[in-house]
């Protein structure tokens, strides 16, 4: 009798087993979504949109916790310690590599399973609208005729935008000062004159470029943005480097697969509903859907050019 109570235990305990490995996700909340920049932030922004859409397609509560710090590393490092059942997320980006290759990061995108990406950005250089620079052409004269006294700001050392900063004026042959921010500080300074330009992405200065308070000066990317045509690519304007920036959702490595299937949909599903495409377009960001598989691969594509580009401009470790 006793043996018989031990394998029927033994049975009911397998049955439960199988079924929390079978059951729907979400059965409990709420669900932990992290932004590695301040509030207000571009960042903060479009994941509080994406949260929503995810919140609505699960049924379920998505609360987003700002943890800004070393160029995404603090978020990473919380994420990446916390238990892979799909109730912690992050808002990756490509500052997973850069934080990883500038020595920011113990461990690199290994650590996470992909889920899907959202969308994607262009970096762009910016002034003030009253400022004396016209053109990238102006900006890049002056620098080379005032070595490393220009003074640009970015959304933190080894952050996606410093990178793009170093890239764009090493390939220009120009020294410049690069002033690392916390995000939500960088267009405050540029608006102060406390700095002379900005690399920032289209979300956080959309609004100011509209009102002529910003004038951007080239946007770092393959063609020219559609949320500002008028704007010409580095490229365009003779310096030969294009980053786009994309922003996507991870999960501690070890996520079970249906877990990270059941987000995916309600990530594909958000972002291709005509609510968030209409938002995004006010933002000035592109939505971009990719499944768990097709980002993973583009993950590990660009972690290998981003570490040969840090390398070629002296920033990997």
């Amino acid at each position: 009798m006793l043996t018989r109570w031990i394998v029927g235990a033994w049975l009911a305990a397998c049955a439960l087993a199988s079924f929390a490995q079978e059951a729907p996700f979400p059965q409990r909340g709420p669900i932990e979504l992290t932004v590695l920049f301040p509030a207000g932030s571009s960042a903060d922004i479009t994941a509080r949109l994406l949260a929503d859409g995810i919140a609505r397609q699960l049924s379920a509560t998505v609360v987003v916790v700002n943890r800004p710090g070393a160029g995404g590393a603090v978020g990473y490092r919380h994420v990446a310690g916390q238990k892979p059942d799909g109730y912690t997320l992050v808002w990756n980006s490509n500052s997973i590599s850069t934080t990883y290759h500038s020595g920011q990061l113990p461990f690199d995108y290994h650590a996470f399973d992909p889920v899907a990406r959202v969308l994607v950005e262009s970096p762009v250089l910016a002034v003030r609208g009253d400022a004396r620079w016209k053109t990238l052409a102006d900006f890049l004269a002056d620098a080379k005729a005032h070595p490393n006294q220009l003074t640009v700001g970015n959304s933190g050392l080894g952050s996606h935008t410093h990178i793009s900063s170093v890239a764009l004026f090493k390939m220009a042959g120009v020294g410049v000062v690069d002033v690392p921010y916390p995000a939500a500080q960088v267009m405050p300074s540029l608006l102060g004159g406390h700095i002379d330009a900005v690399m920032q992405l289209p979300a956080a200065l959309a609004t100011l470029v509209k009102s002529g308070q910003v004038r951007v000066l080239a946007a770092l990317v393959e063609r020219r943005d559609p949320a500002l045509p008028d704007v010409p690519t580095a490229r365009e304007q003779g310096v030969d480097v294009a980053l786009d920036a994309w922003r996507g959702i991870a999960v501690p490595r070890g996520t079970p697969p249906q877990v990270v299937f059941a987000l995916q949909m309600a990530i594909r599903r958000t972002v291709e509903s005509p609510e968030f495409a209409a938002a995004c377009e006010r933002l000035g960001v592109h939505p971009a859907y990719l499944s768990a598989t097709e980002f993973g691969e583009l993950i590990a594509k660009e972690d290998v050019q981003l570490a040969g580009l840090m390398q070629v401009i002296g920033l990997k470790k």
